[in-house]
C-alpha cells in the first residue's frame, strides 16, 4: 500500500495544524488500521496516534492526548492527524503508516509506511 503524507510546515507555539495521509486507491481504508509515528532530531521514532481497523478505537501517547485527534474518511481513503496547542516538542517528521486488520496499538506489526511530513513548532 502506498501511503502519501502532507500538511506539515512551520507553525508557532499553540497554533494548529492537520496532517493527512491519502493510500493508493486500491486501498481499502476501512481493512486496515492507520497511525501516526513521529521522529524528532537525534531521537528515535515515537507512536502519536492509532485507530483500529474497525474505526471504533483509537490510541494516543500520552504526550498528545488531549492535544492530538486521529479520524479517517474511508470514502476518500484517508487518514488525518488534528494537532491543536502544538508544543516547540512537537517538531518533528511525521509518519503515517497501515497495517491490515491491526488494532492502531504502538506496537502493530505496521508494513506500510509514508515519507513523511516535516512539522516545525517555532516562535
Amino acid at each position: 500500500v502506498q501511503l502519501q503524507a502532507s500538511g506539515g510546515g512551520l507553525v508557532e507555539p499553540g497554533g494548529s495544524l492537520r496532517l493527512s495521509c491519502a493510500a493508493a486507491t486500491e486501498f481499502t481504508s476501512g481493512y486496515y488500521a492507520e497511525a501516526w509515528f513521529r521522529q524528532a532530531p537525534g531521537k528515535g521514532r515515537e507512536f502519536v496516534a492509532g485507530i483500529k481497523w474497525t474505526g471504533d478505537s483509537t490510541y494516543y501517547s500520552e504526550s498528545v492526548k488531549g492535544r492530538f485527534t486521529i479520524s479517517r474518511d474511508d470514502s476518500s481513503n484517508t487518514v488525518f492527524l488534528q494537532m491543536n496547542s502544538l508544543k516547540p516538542e512537537d517538531t518533528a517528521v511525521y509518519y503515517c503508516a497501515a497495517q491490515p486488520l491491526g488494532s492502531g496499538t504502538p506496537h502493530g506489526r505496521y508494513n506500510s509506511w509514508g515519507q513523511g511530513t516535516q512539522v516545525t513548532v517555532s516562535s
